[in-house]
């Protein structure tokens, strides 16, 4: 994911598309609007009423109708608190309801990814985009889009103002414009750039810690605290400068932006002075006036350059964002087929594939698995085993060759309804921080309690769930890590059968697991199998010795296929050679 793309001062593009999703809410987006023009109104109103007031009242010594006046000033400092509040909260709702949809579709897009795009993206990175960029989409609306509109129309209505009250005192006051607009526009320019650089900065921060949280166990077990300490000083410096970058332009910024006000509202006071003490051109209310307009003039401006700084904030987080909703990284899912049910035939035809270009790491293979069959597929890491079962759940697409269930070819099937056909039992068991229960149902609604205490049951490890503090409602906490690794291999294969699936993968499924947990894996493995069709990526010698054929992959090839007797009565083979290396020392189960 490209972090440095150069992105225009205002890319009409990704406005567009960021201002689509306000148009969901037309009512909402309307009457932000309305009350951003009569707040800018009536903010301008104010000024006004003290310039009659100083003149008519104050400098007169009039008292005839002064409290009316005063009344009048107070009536308008609560119409502007109130549209004040009103457009803040309007501004705010509509950049979260914005948000919320945008997240919504974002994260629906993520789940449909192949696992290619997972393997090449740091998990931080995306967390920032999701969560960080996405919420700085939202501050487009509430402190950029409108705040922007809402003070450039105050602005707007002050000059008019200032010019129909002494058009005089109004070009005195704008001397000092031009050069304010300048640095305004030279500070949106950098501040900009440097903006662009803390959002690198805080994605690869958080994609640094959230790795090593993940990975704490192995940071600690090979004693790598300093130096993954010396590294995260380094990120962390990086992520400073960047900050620091954007802090040191406000504060060249601001002070000239106080400066030309200063002197705008100096050459007011000398200007209106003379005019005053020489013809009475000028009133006493109006050089009062006219300060505090020039500080409602000036003071937008200033505030408008932090203001559009967000704005653009929100455009490069809204490029973000949308670069992944952009990436076509998908599973073709265009399939439909959708039978009764699933036999549990499996054909490899000719099958390649790689992961990367130029790199098979299946070299044209074929074989069938028949419905009812157990088959264990052996070989050394890096053989193709596991890529054989990503295959067959269609986590990738393969190069060539065909892959059938029940005689079609599997991107003729319903993706879902594939998958739900699918259940897998992996070495590395997933658990999310839940129940027991939530993690073997996964929330499925058509999977009650009774039926998983039932299959748990028949399993033979209802004993071991019950005897946890809350059974079935004990949560496990984040990865599972309350439980033991053989704990957590038993619920992830009680989730697989709970399942009834029409094909049962285990992969590694009882490598991590003591001798106890093994003879209740077996037992299952015995009972679910039975008239089902099932692949078996070999580690233990009982599931081997069982399986009704063996299929031993080498480098991406088949190098022998058959039982597990037959195997072993062919000399010197591969097969051969590798139970004399790893299991020649274990007792085999009778």
């Amino acid at each position: 994911m490209s972090s440095n793309k150069k992105i225009k001062v205002l890319d009409i593009n990704i406005f567009s598309r960021i201002m689509s999703y306000a148009m969901a809410y037309k009512a909402l987006f309307i009457f932000t609007a309305i009350f951003s023009v009569c707040l800018a109104a009536v903010s301008a109103y104010r000024p006004y009423l003290i310039i009659n007031g100083i003149d008519r009242f104050v400098y007169t010594k009039t008292e005839e109708g002064f409290l009316n006046f005063v009344m009048l000033i107070l009536i308008a400092l609560i119409a502007e608190v109130l549209l004040q509040l009103c457009f803040i909260y309007l501004a705010n709702l509509l950049g979260q309801s914005v948000i919320k949809d945008i997240r919504t579709k974002l994260f629906k897009h993520i789940l449909k990814f192949n696992m290619a795009y997972f393997n090449n993206s740091s998990v931080g990175r995306m967390v920032t985009r999701v969560v960080s960029d996405v919420e700085t989409i939202a501050q487009f609306f509430s402190q950029g889009l409108f705040m922007i509109v809402n003070d450039i129309l105050k602005m707007f209505i002050i000059a008019v103002v200032m010019l129909v009250i002494n058009w005089k005192l109004a070009l005195i006051a704008f001397v000092v414009l031009p050069v304010l607009i300048y640095a305004t526009k030279v500070f949106q320019k950098a501040i900009k750039t440097a903006f662009q650089e803390v959002r690198v900065q805080v994605a690869n921060l958080n994609g640094f810690v959230q790795e090593r949280v993940t990975g704490m166990k192995i940071v600690q077990l090979f004693n790598r605290e300093n130096i993954e300490y010396q590294k995260f000083q380094d990120i962390n410096k990086k992520h400073r400068t960047a900050h620091i970058k954007t802090v040191w332009y406000f504060s060249i910024f601001y002070p000239i932006a106080e400066v030309l006000s200063s002197i705008a509202v100096g050459l007011i006071v000398w200007f209106g002075g003379r005019e005053l003490a020489e013809n009475n051109n000028v009133t006493p209310g109006e050089i009062i006036g006219f300060i505090m307009m020039t500080e409602m003039l000036f003071r937008p401006l200033r505030q408008i350059a932090d203001k559009f700084t967000t704005l653009q904030m929100g455009m490069v987080a809204g490029d973000r964002v949308f670069e992944i909703m952009d990436t076509k990284s998908h599973i073709d899912a265009q399939g439909t087929f959708k039978p009764k049910n699933i036999k549990g035939n499996i054909d490899f035809k000719d099958v390649v594939f790689s992961y990367l270009k130029d790199e098979k790491i299946l070299k044209g293979i074929s074989f069938n698995v028949k419905q009812g069959e157990t088959i264990a597929i052996v070989g050394a890491t890096g053989a193709g085993k596991s890529t054989i079962i990503n295959l067959i759940n269609r986590f990738y697409d393969i190069d060539s060759g065909t892959i059938l269930v029940d005689g079609t070819p599997i991107k003729d099937y319903d993706l879902n309804f594939l998958r739900n056909e699918i259940a897998i039992v992996l070495q590395d068991v997933f658990l999310f921080s839940d129940s027991i229960k939530n993690n073997i149902s996964l929330q499925k609604e058509d999977i009650t309690i009774e039926e998983i205490k039932n299959a748990a049951q028949q399993i033979g490890i209802e004993e071991f769930v019950e005897s946890l503090p809350g059974g079935f409602e004990y949560n496990v906490k984040e990865r599972g890590v309350m439980l033991s690794s053989g704990q957590r291999q038993l619920i992830a294969f009680l989730r697989a059968y709970v399942s009834n699936p029409s094909i049962l993968i285990l992969d590694e499924a009882t490598s991590s697991i003591d001798s106890h947990s093994e003879q209740m894996i077996q037992f299952a493995i015995d009972k679910i199998t039975e008239g089902r069709t099932s692949i078996v990526i070999a580690h233990r010698l009982a599931t081997v010795k069982n399986a009704d054929r063996i299929i031993v992959l080498d480098q991406g090839n088949i190098v022998e296929e058959g039982t597990h007797q037959e195997l072993l009565n062919t000399n010197d083979g591969f097969y051969k050679n590798l139970y004399d290396k790893q299991f020649a020392n274990q007792q085999i189960a009778s």
